[in-house]
């Protein structure tokens, strides 16, 4: 297929600019709020008698507040007004509020540095909705994840660039405070002017008018997203992620200052290793899905998460500091490398959990509300991290300590993540067919492209193994109903990822005729649904290798319903052990070799009028061609 990677829409215009300014407002946020962190972990008394580790968790919840009271008004506004102008609103707010923040600095003025960071708040919840709307009007479906991987790796950058930059010159003597004041008016500056190059991205719904009452928007805003329930449960997904991070990232400094005994460096450090995981998470996201929005990272990602996150705390429990510790001091003990590599970790699975439920969300949100539908995102976002801030405090208050605390949200991800996939098989579903071609097979792919991006067609192919539609559609970007054998279509395990799937079992008429009768009437509602749908003419799986001749119901199904075919051939897998040469299939556990190559290759359409059983089988054999 002729996919670039996602690194070449850094050069275009309709996608760099942007990046462009929302790394400068990430790495400009990140400045102030890390200079700030700092400053009350390690100058509390000079600022308030309030004690440290409630201070930290009060400055995020303020930081956040404003999610939930602007998100809703945030999001009418970007679907009403062109957004490359609301960009340029929001970077210029950006620029008032570290006007504040650096009077702030300047007095040593705890009062105006808070209000600054409510603010700075605020001008985060009105960009939201449009950094995300603003991706699916931009970039095409197969860009999206690759868009969303960049999006995310830059932020965890900018989050990487802005800690260290504003941790360093917040502890320099003299003239740190000042640095930081300077330096993030000047980021903001420089993220107007850039904002100015921002293509033209029209209104979805100018006609819009806009209701300004908080309450009755923000019940609005939770009625859209309820409106499909895959995006809606994403969306908890995605808010849950949020209470993850903030639960570990707000205590990073009291961890470094009152547990790993550590200064301000290794506070950045231990900030700085965990967005390069995130960051690294969500570039591997685009290679990993293959160019399609691949949910059967999210549970790969959750997993990973939550087993990293306890080896965090047995690794925690194991490190017994010697005294007060450099940064060079903490990295020459051992114990300090486990705790890393675990934040690292954590890091990359939050990317791989995190990409694709963004990217399912804009791809599954219709496009006249799907600012408003981001924006109630953004709401439950920070409904989350203000729980987190608030249990966080309440589990101080009980007398757990930052080990406990973050083991404890260890295991309510885990608990969290089993609910949804619950709700929603269709995460599970992809999940194992994600993991099957990335850990039993090495999949080649070629002319997938044939395949239509829109519309309703039917797929033909061979039928080598019983792992042959699940191959199929972990290749295809677009979602595929198999109509298959019922006796295939009960075989524990892939019974699920059927159903799920929405197979459609069929019979021949000789077995089970009100079965087969089913089946037609089926496939003629998937395709006048516009669904692709996925056949195996041989009607068995081969025993010998070849292809058996292609019964006459693809004749019936394109005359009834007449769409475009496109023959498929997968090659590689006979002799596998889900073939059946030589025997029953998975019967012989020899032939299980981990990471074998096998391919998948399609054809050009063939119009309705021209289907034929015996050309299609010609079509096929020659794609298949000697690789069988």
């Amino acid at each position: 297929m002729s996919e670039t990677t996602q690194f070449a829409l850094l050069r275009e215009r309709r996608f760099a600019p942007f990046f462009g300014v929302q790394f400068l407002g990430a790495l400009n946020d990140n400045v102030f709020k890390q200079a700030l962190v700092i400053l009350l972990a390690y100058q509390t008394a000079s600022f308030t008698t309030m004690s440290s580790d409630v201070l930290q968790n009060v400055a995020q919840a303020l930081f956040i507040l404003p999610f939930f009271l602007f998100s809703a008004t945030a999001g009418q506004l970007a679907d009403k007004y062109e957004k490359s102008r609301l960009i340029t609103v929001t970077v210029a707010i950006e620029l008032v509020v570290m006007g504040l923040g650096a009077v702030g600095f300047f007095l040593h003025n705890l009062s105006l540095l808070l209000a600054a960071l409510f603010l700075g708040g605020v001008q985060s919840a009105l960009f939201g909705p449009v950094k995300y709307a603003i991706l699916p009007q931009q970039l095409k479906e197969t860009e999206l994840v690759g868009g969303n991987g960049l999006v995310e790796t830059g932020t965890s950058m900018a989050i990487l660039m802005g800690m260290m930059l504003g941790g360093w010159m917040v502890s320099q003597p003299g003239w740190g405070i000042a640095g930081v004041a300077v330096t993030t008016m000047a980021f903001s500056a420089l993220g107007l002017l850039l904002s100015r190059y921002v293509p033209l991205a029209p209104a979805a719904d100018p006609d819009l008018e806009i209701n300004w009452n908080l309450f009755t928007e923000t019940w609005r805003s939770f009625q859209l997203m309820r409106g499909n329930r895959t995006v809606f449960l994403s969306i908890l997904g995605v808010s849950w992620f949020w209470f993850f991070g903030a639960m570990f990232i707000t205590q990073f400094p009291n961890l470094s200052k009152n547990f790993l005994a550590g200064d301000e460096h290794v506070v950045t450090l231990l900030l700085i290793v965990f967005s390069i995981g995130i960051g690294a998470g969500s570039l591997l996201c685009e290679r990993l899905s293959g160019h399609k929005v691949e949910i059967g990272l999210v549970p790969f990602g959750s997993i990973g998460m939550t087993l990293f996150a306890v080896d965090l705390y047995f690794a925690l429990a194991g490190y017994a500091p010697l005294g007060q510790a450099t940064l060079g001091q903490f990295l020459r003990d051992a114990g300090s490398w486990r705790m890393l590599a675990d934040l690292l970790l954590i890091g990359i699975f939050g990317g791989f959990y995190i990409v694709p439920l963004y990217a399912l969300i804009q791809s599954r949100s219709e496009p006249s509300h799907r600012s408003r539908i981001i924006a109630g995102n953004n709401i439950l976002n920070a409904l989350f991290v203000v729980a987190a801030a608030v249990l966080a405090i309440g589990l101080f208050q009980a007398g757990f300590t930052i080990p406990q605390l973050l083991l404890a949200t260890a295991l309510l991800n885990a608990l969290v993540a089993a609910y949804i996939y619950t709700l929603v098989p269709e995460f599970l579903m992809r999940f194992i067919v994600w993991m099957l071609i990335h850990s039993v097979y090495r999949l080649d792919k070629e002319g997938l492209d044939n395949i239509p991006d829109d519309g309703a067609a039917v797929l033909v192919c061979n039928h080598v193994s019983f792992v042959d539609a699940l191959i199929i559609a972990a290749a295809c970007r677009r979602p595929v109903r198999f109509v298959m054998d019922h006796n295939i279509f009960r075989v524990p395990v892939l019974n699920f990822v059927f159903r799920t799937g929405r197979a459609i079992p069929i019979a021949s008429a000789r077995e089970n005729p009100e079965l087969l009768e089913k089946a037609y009437d089926e496939i003629a509602r998937a395709l006048e649904h516009g669904d692709v749908v996925c056949i195996f003419p041989e009607g068995r799986i081969t025993d010998t290798g070849e292809l058996y001749p292609f019964r006459s119901g693809i004749k019936r199904i394109v005359d009834r319903t007449p769409v475009p075919v496109v023959p498929l051939a997968l090659r590689g897998l006979w002799g596998n052990f889900f073939s059946r040469k030589d025997g029953p299939a998975m019967s012989k556990p020899s032939r299980i070799r981990p990471f074998s190559r096998i391919g998948l290759v399609a054809g050009p359409l063939v119009p309705p009028q021209q289907v034929t059983p015996e050309g299609l089988q010609s079509q096929v054999l020659a794609l298949r061609g000697n690789w069988r």
